[in-house]
């Protein structure tokens, strides 16, 4: 896990800064909450000659179940480790971490290019400790400014969301030149999705893309953190259809009542018209006008408000829904915020008439718990897809 206090120092590059495999600094106390012990609630107690197995190694340290443990690390935790009944205190836990190959670059091979921003470049590559594929995201750091704020912010708030549709922030790298975060793999982006099938979906997969789309969000906003900047390209799906949210850069964690945020966020097209006005007064709202857009897109294979420039892009709102004067403006402020049946809560929206037929149990799943465990949800070959595994649509 990654303490919020280590984050909030990286900002500032210290050349001999002992960084922890969790990103967490050797300051932290030993008794914190998030001390790891065993999920399963037995007692796992070091007696004489027992043998420490992966598994016990796996519930001690929170580790993948396919992670592989280096040769001789076991018989040297045999040696060292306090009884396991007993938790390890941060800097053991650390420890630990590093000796397996957690915060080092050597561990992840680097494999192909998938795209390059003004602060990161995100490269595929793959873990030596699970031999899985990840996505690593490579912060270039300038000893004059540090990190981004947007990395810190980001990794800052992904330690807290674990959940099936968020996406998962496995390890952190941190280097005199480099932040390094590594997340896991997913092959596309939705946008990628759309124009591979010619921006033609099965209804059906619109329904399932959505209700991951909301439920990733309703966990988000429960916690009370806003994603400010919902796109096509921000959510990622893999072969199998599980949907996550990523690229929490712009994401903040929101106080109640609302505080004032900066209104420069949300892609254009997806930015709705308070603050496009410059409202930086906002909560829950700002993500879920980009739902009805997203949602919007999908069905219609075409964006809803596609504008160019600010004024172009409340133009394109104003025409849809009108102009607002001073005689009408509660009125249009109300078809604002309902643009769609989504512009409710997001935990609201999932319960709507129209996922029903995703069946009940949807709704009592986990959080940690993708919906694809259900036989009931399946996803459906899009009409644009030439090739495709999946059966063709049913009713819809």
């Amino acid at each position: 896990q990654v303490a919020v206090k280590q984050i909030k120092s990286i900002n500032i590059v210290h050349e001999n800064l002992k960084m922890g495999s969790d990103g967490e600094s050797d300051q932290a106390s030993g008794t914190s909450s998030d001390e790891v012990q065993s999920p399963t609630g037995v007692c796992l107690r070091n007696r004489g000659n027992r043998r420490i197995s992966a598994e016990d190694l796996n519930k001690r340290l929170s580790l993948p179940a396919d992670i592989r443990i280096p040769d001789g690390y076991l018989e040297k935790l045999q040696l060292s480790s306090p009884p396991f009944d007993q938790p390890l205190s941060r800097r053991s836990r650390r420890a630990s971490l590093s000796e397996i190959g957690f915060g080092k670059l050597e561990t992840y091979i680097k494999l192909d290019k998938l795209g390059e921003g003004t602060y990161a470049t995100v490269f595929k590559g793959r873990s030596k400790l699970t031999d899985n594929l990840v996505a690593l995201k490579e912060i270039r750091l300038e000893h004059e400014e540090g990190a981004p704020c947007t990395a810190i912010r980001e990794v800052s708030l992904l330690k807290d969301l674990k959940h099936a549709n968020i996406v998962t922030l496995h390890d952190i790298v941190h280097t005199d030149k480099s932040l390094t975060l590594v997340f896991e793999y997913l092959d596309k982006d939705l946008k990628q999705y759309m124009d591979d099938c010619g921006n033609i979906l099965s209804m059906q997969n619109v329904k399932i893309f959505l209700y991951q789309i909301l439920r990733g969000l309703a966990y988000c906003h429960r916690r009370k953190v806003l994603h400010r900047d919902l796109k096509p390209q921000n959510l990622l799906i893999n072969d199998r259809g599980e949907l996550k949210l990523a690229d929490f850069g712009l994401a903040r964690a929101k106080s109640v009542p609302t505080k004032t945020y900066s209104n420069e966020v949300v892609t254009l097209w997806y930015r709705p018209p308070d603050v496009l006005l410059g409202s930086s007064e906002y909560s829950t709202q700002i993500d879920m006008w980009g739902v009805g857009c997203i949602f919007y897109e999908m069905a219609a294979g075409r964006p809803l408000f596609p504008g160019s420039t600010v004024e172009d892009e409340l133009h394109l709102i104003f025409r849809l829904l009108g102009t607002p004067t001073e005689d009408n403006t509660q009125h249009l402020l109300f078809l604002y915020f309902l643009m769609s049946e989504m512009m409710i809560a997001a935990d609201e929206a999932m319960r709507q008439p129209y996922f029903r037929s995703l069946g009940p149990r949807v709704h009592a799943l986990p959080e940690n718990i993708s919906i694809f465990t259900l036989k009931e949800v399946q996803l459906q070959r899009d009409p644009g897809y030439r090739n495709s595994s999946y059966p063709e649509s049913g009713e819809e």
